[in-house]
């Protein structure tokens, strides 16, 4: 099986018909590169840190060049091509060759898949089905709400009624997921139970809600908070309460949220209640300080003391997002608490060797070593997985991190 991607650029906001009132990238400054686990290690800065996680793209790229870098990528397949994901720092539903890309992947006869799409490039509702001709079988589309008038207030979505008949007509024939943001006191109480009975009858096959994100704590890392000034946000624990809601209202309906919560597999972090998992596990025999962010601390503390590990092992920043932590979240470490051993995040933005020296300015030297990449999945990921997929890959994190702990740690 392989799953090729087509990249056709694009700049968040200037590529999507404007910025969504809630969108993360609103207000995002030319911050500097923040380091991260791809650079060199004499260098902080590479391109990942530096442009991708801004999706600074110069703009859409021309379909030449996008067919041509597809065309290299498919010569040096030698399996058969199961899917092609189309994907860009734009909205594709925006990309002035849209039609065209279509037609062109369409000849191939493989399953297309729409990675992300707002829908605001969509004019005519009958894209819908030159879509579904050209073997589109899987789209994730941003809704917000059913009610139009919502959709253009705060998608600025200049045609709202096309764009959610494209989702409904779409709906019939192929896998259609909806993504809502939720904003408490716009789209969340009546107007979302409203807008997920509408999904439900349309035949949608799942909804990922994704709680607003309005301040640096919440992952606004790119200098840009606040996105709305004023505008309340979910904690973390009203979150995870609306997504059981929701998904026991609907039970016809897959519905999961990101940062919490999945109520199928009760993860992110499932592994925390089974303990004939959690039994086929090493057992922790050496200590070392785990940095990690707000949401999962309590998870992670918990699978470690069921190994035989500290649970004041585990150091929660104020970052709740433990793959958006950055040197300013190391700074604020109260030193004194840490082993000389500290484990950080494995997508952490920081740049290792910048790390040693925040953690070690005491004088103590404090080795930094880097965590495994993912410990559990989070709603938006877990959408697509099985319950094994699921356990398997916290049993994997969890594997890599105690090994890790047990190969650089101290004694206890």
């Amino acid at each position: 099986m392989v799953h090729l991607t087509v990249d056709i650029g694009g700049r968040p906001g200037a590529n999507c018909r404007g910025f969504c009132a809630y969108c993360y990238f609103k207000h995002a400054k030319d911050v500097p590169p923040f380091g991260c686990r791809y650079c060199l290690p004499f260098l902080k800065g590479c391109d990942y840190c530096s442009r991708g996680v801004k999706e600074e793209y110069a703009g859409f790229l021309p379909l030449r060049s996008v067919a041509e870098s597809f065309l290299a990528d498919l010569q040096t397949v030698m399996d058969d091509v199961t899917r092609i994901t189309i994907s860009g720092g734009g909205d594709p539903s925006c990309y002035p060759d849209f039609r065209d890309l279509i037609e062109l992947l369409g000849k191939l006869d493989v399953p297309l898949h729409i990675g992300y799409t707002s829908g605001k490039g969509f004019d005519d509702p009958a894209i819908a089905d030159f879509l579904i001709a050209n073997h589109l079988t899987e789209v994730s589309f941003t809704v917000f709400a059913a009610d139009p008038e919502l959709r253009k207030k705060w998608m600025h979505d200049p045609t709202p009624e096309v764009s959610l008949e494209v989702i409904r007509r779409l709906s019939k024939e192929i896998e259609a997921y909806a993504a809502i943001v939720i904003l408490p006191g716009i789209n969340d109480g009546r107007v979302l139970f409203e807008t997920l009975l509408w999904l439900s009858g349309i035949g949608v096959k799942g909804v990922i809600l994704m709680r607003f994100a309005n301040y640096p704590e919440q992952g606004l890392i790119l200098d840009n908070a606040p996105i709305l000034s004023g505008q309340r946000v979910h904690t973390v624990e009203e979150f995870a309460d609306l997504m059981r809601e929701c998904a026991a209202s609907f039970p016809n309906l897959r519905i999961s949220g990101t940062p919490l919560y999945d109520p199928l597999f009760d993860s992110p972090f499932a592994l925390r209640n089974m303990p004939d998992h959690l039994d086929h596990l090493p057992r922790v025999d050496k200590k070392a300080t785990i940095v990690t962010g707000a949401v999962a601390s309590s998870y992670i503390r918990a699978v470690i003391s069921a190994r035989g590990g500290d649970a004041s092992m585990v150091i929660a920043v104020e970052k709740e997002i433990a793959s958006l932590i950055t040197i300013d979240d190391l700074r604020s470490l109260h030193l004194p608490d840490l082993c000389d051993v500290v484990i950080i995040p494995g997508y952490a933005f920081v740049h290792d060797g910048e790390a040693e020296k925040v953690l070690s300015r005491d004088g103590v030297y404090r080795m930094v070593v880097r965590g495994p990449e993912v410990l559990a999945a989070d709603g938006e990921t877990s959408m697509g997985m099985t319950e094994g997929d699921v356990l398997t890959l916290e049993m994997d994190g969890f594997f890599a991190l105690i090994q890790l702990i047990n190969q650089y740690g101290c004694p206890p």
